[in-house]
Parts: C-alpha cells; structure tokens; sequence
C-alpha cells in the first residue's frame, strides 16, 4: 500500500461542494481517503482573479502507480468541470496541465500530487514531489496539519 499526499484547490462554483464531490471520487477511485485537512481561504497564486480559492491536502493509501494516480485525478478534474484551453502546453506541475501560455487561470478543481511515499520522479508531466509546493502557503499550512512521519 502506498501513500499520496494530494492538493486540491477550487476557486469557481461551489468551492466546497467540488472539494466534497472530488475527495468523494478520490475514495472511490484511487485509494481510501485517511486523513483530510482543514479547508482553508486563500488569494489566487501566480494569477489575479477576484474569485478566491478553498484549498485542503489529503492522504490517502492506494495500490495505484504514480501515473495512475495522475489518470485517475486529471479524470476527476475532467468530470467535475475541469477545462482543458486551446493552446495549452503541458506543463510539469506533477498533475494535469494548470496554465495556459504559462499563466494560471480560475477551476473549479485542482487536483496536484504532492507526495507519494518517498518517491522522487522526475518526468516532463509529473514531477514528485510537487516541485512548488514549499512556495506555496496553501499547500503547506494543511500538508502540515495532517502529515505524519
């Protein structure tokens, strides 16, 4: 059994409803879900948008692969209304593509892998650990409320 340490961010609709349905889809499709952060309120990051984002990290254990993990959220980003744009580029975020033209837009979902055991990969579209978390106070005040050892 592994475990993954996932970010999740929305900042369009009804922000805790998506981060509810998406934390629901994880359960079922990547692995049980066995600690879960505190939502928290925060400014967009890297792009200026009136609509503020709800952010949370979770744990969950999976028998799922690094890639498959990516599959399966991009997958549940798509379904929960998560679009791609014209013109996007991958970019190396260690989930599905978060920019275009390398800048940040407003989602309803964000789905990153944070952590995955102690795993370091290194690859042009999934990166382990999430190469900006350390940058990123949304990320790090609930990774930190829930990591264990």
């Amino acid at each position: 059994m592994h475990r993954v340490y996932l970010g999740l961010g929305s900042n369009l609709g009804d922000r805790h409803q998506h981060l509810e349905q998406a934390i629901s889809l994880i359960n079922e499709r990547v692995g049980e879900v066995i600690r879960r952060s505190s939502f928290i309120e925060t400014e967009p990051w890297g792009f200026e948008s009136s609509n503020t984002f709800l952010n949370g990290v979770i744990l969950c254990e999976t028998t799922l692969a690094p890639r498959e993990v990516l599959k399966a959220t991009q997958q549940i980003e798509r379904e929960l209304g998560r679009r791609k744009s014209l013109n996007r580029t991958r970019e190396a975020l260690g989930s599905s593509k978060k920019s275009v033209n390398r800048k940040y837009e407003d989602r309803p979902i964000d789905i990153d892998i944070l952590l995955y055991d102690n795993l370091t990969i290194d690859e042009p579209d999934l990166k382990i650990p999430h190469p900006l978390m350390h940058q990123r106070d949304f990320v790090m005040i609930p990774l930190n409320e829930i990591k264990t050892n």
